[in-house]
């Protein structure tokens, strides 16, 4: 099969859906499989990759996203998709993409969404005032998955929008991470010594620094922990919106937090990740979770929201869930720490390693083989 993947929000600084892309793009090709991507970028441009052929589109930037590019000429898109002549469809974008599925239809070409986030939660983060977030969401979700053939969900939680509006076309397919890469071998006392800068406790917040990832509670968690005596330290890997408004409230608190950026290097983020002590991970409406996940394999304990899809992935001593509330992200870092260092970080590595990549592709093949054509419609909408 020549196995297509189409996605907005998709560039250097993109995390989740970037790693999940190259990583089914080469699991198909080590099937036997053809994978081509396309993804939006600052200029029209092909190359080859370990991962397939990627067919980059020019797109406009959107203001206030920390860079993040969007597609928006669909019939642009549907012209290299006659090119490519897939087999198969999958697309990561429920808003400006979703009339792929209409074309795919039309040509008779099974195509799938990937819900990559929950509708409802993007719109009450970003919404002002009270609009009826549900329901705006149930009726966007169903006119959007009619139009293709299986939606997939990586969690429960993700999935909940979909059994809402009792649309049965739809997979679960957990989403895995590098076992090889991100393990406690990377563990680098040099580095842990070096960004501790003298201090015995290390937090790591990995994320976008955006609204809907809460950044702010890891640094609230942190102030809480020095007010009490600790000599703790906050590390951020990641870029957003919200990044100088960030390090802005640090300095004027007088907090012991070091911003790195984003991590272009994966071996760098691993080293990072297995240094820590713990990993706080805040976003209420994450979908699934892929650098907590990242960070268990790598040996370390995860603090996350209980509200969003970690609580599908977190278990036993591996981590903590909270309420979406500072005292209780307190709360659960008391409650890790006093685990005995060995067995947390044993507890980590054992839930990661139920999350290999294998499952996924081998998963989405299957996903893939059973959609079925439905009928053409009338004509190519989009």
């Amino acid at each position: 099969m020549r196995i297509v993947q189409v996605a907005n929000f998709y560039g250097p600084r993109s995390g989740g859906i970037r790693t999940t892309m190259h990583h089914l793009g080469r699991g198909y090709l080590d099937l036997g499989h053809d994978s081509v991507l396309i993804v939006p970028g600052a200029r029209d441009g092909e190359e080859t990759t370990s991962y397939g052929r990627v067919i980059t589109m020019a797109a406009p930037s959107i203001p206030g996203t920390g860079g993040y590019r969007v597609i928006t000429e669909v019939d642009r898109v549907c012209t290299v998709l006659e090119e490519v002549a897939p087999d198969r469809i999958e697309v990561s974008d429920r808003a400006s993409l979703r009339a792929i599925g209409w074309w795919s239809r039309a040509c008779g070409i099974p195509s799938v969404m990937w819900a990559h986030e929950r509708l409802d939660g993007v719109l009450r983060t970003y919404l002002p005032g009270p609009w009826p977030a549900r329901s705006m969401a149930d009726r966007w979700n169903a006119a959007t998955a009619a139009r293709f053939d299986k939606v997939v969900c990586s969690t429960s939680y993700a999935r909940v929008e979909f059994d809402r509006i009792g649309w049965t076309d739809v997979e679960q397919v957990p989403l895995g991470v590098d076992l090889d890469q991100f393990t406690p071998s990377r563990r680098d006392e040099d580095l842990r010594a070096t960004l501790l800068a003298g201090d015995d406790l290390l937090l790591v917040l990995c994320s976008r620094l955006s609204k809907e990832k809460v950044p702010e509670r890891a640094v609230a968690v942190l102030e809480q922990l020095v007010s009490r005596g600790i000599r703790a330290r906050l590390v951020v890997a990641g870029s957003g919106p919200m990044a100088a408004r960030l390090a802005a409230n640090v300095v004027a608190r007088d907090l012991p937090v070091t911003f790195l950026g984003h991590l272009t290097e994966r071996a760098d983020l691993a080293g990072l990740l297995a240094s820590a002590d713990l990993v706080l991970a805040p976003g209420p409406i994450e979908t699934f979770g892929l650098a907590a996940l990242e960070a268990l394999a790598g040996g370390t304990p995860v603090v996350a929201s209980r509200s969003g899809a970690l609580r599908d992935v977190i278990d036993g001593d591996a981590g903590r869930l909270a309420t979406d509330s500072d005292a209780a992200f307190i709360d659960a870092v008391d409650d890790l720490l006093s685990v005995p260092e060995t067995r947390r970080r044993a507890a980590a590595r054992s839930r990661a390693e139920r999350f290999p990549w294998s499952e996924t592709i081998d998963a989405m093949v299957r996903v893939h083989a059973l959609a079925s054509v439905r009928s053409a419609s009338a004509g190519i909408r989009v």
